[in-house]
């Protein structure tokens, strides 16, 4: 897979204006794992069309503060955002985005080849039915159109030292209330903050990429994001070298063809 992995850009995208509020951090994992999902947002916006224009529509928009920086990169004339938590969807139209409360796993209430541009950040794995997510996807998306879907990274040193230490690996888990099997973990014996933030299924980049061209998404490119315990700046180059084992990975899809039986 590092063939198609390309390196992340670095950080200069987002609006100084907008910011995207969260609990400071304490501890030096905590600080990086922070960091590099600041970093993974970076890497999001740098691989969408700048001022593409269009319909765009992001999957999992929360309370719409990422879904701005989105819509600041592409322009688009239109915008709409899915979101199945009610809270989090009043939050984001109070914002004056149009939010479609819906649940992915149930298909996306759109017509055929409605959207120009698709995005989808960390949301794949909090889905179980990644299946219904992938198709509808590429059924949405207009010929021509652009998806860009970021997650976790199964393959991260992270999960893998874990994993050989006898320890759950953090973004792996096991309930649906609270953060267990990992002492080193900084979120070990959290809470989750509601019932959307488990996570059901974990990818590693090959896998992503399988199961899109299983249902119709080609390839464009793919970016490796982080390298735990190194901070963004360090990790950059790292990644470059050993794609497989960054933390997150940012993949744009276009249209290709249908895999029989999918």
């Amino acid at each position: 897979m590092t063939d198609v992995l390309q390196p992340d850009p670095g950080p200069p995208i987002a609006p100084a204006h907008v910011t995207e509020p969260a609990p400071a951090p304490t501890g030096y994992l905590r600080r990086v794992f922070r960091a590099t999902e600041e970093a993974n947002r970076h890497a999001v916006l740098a691989a969408l069309p700048a001022g593409r224009g269009g319909h765009l529509l992001d999957i999992g928009t929360h309370d719409g503060t990422f879904t701005e920086r989105i819509v600041a990169r592409v322009r688009p004339d239109q915008v709409t955002g899915v979101e199945v938590m009610p809270m989090h969807a009043q939050r984001a139209r109070s914002r004056g985005l149009d939010i479609v409360e819906a649940d992915v796993e149930d298909g996306l209430p759109f017509p055929a080849g409605s959207f120009d541009v698709i995005t989808a950040n960390q949301v794949i794995e909090h889905v179980r039915r990644t299946d219904v997510l992938l198709a509808e996807v590429r059924r949405v998306l207009a010929p021509g159109g652009v998806a860009c879907i970021s997650t976790n990274n199964l393959c991260s040193w992270h999960n893998v030292v874990s994993l050989a230490l006898g320890l759950q690996p953090p973004p792996v888990h096991v309930s649906d209330e609270v953060i267990v099997g990992n002492p080193l973990n900084p979120e070990d014996g959290w809470a989750h903050e509601d019932w959307g933030r488990s996570h059901v299924r974990l990818f590693s980049a090959r896998a992503l990429h399988e199961l899109a061209a299983h249902h119709g998404l080609a390839l464009d490119r793919m970016t490796p994001v982080g390298y735990y315990p190194l901070p963004p700046r360090v990790a950059r180059p790292v990644a470059r070298v050993d794609a497989n084992h960054c933390a997150f990975v940012v993949a744009t899809f276009v249209q290709g063809p249908v895999e029989a039986g999918a």
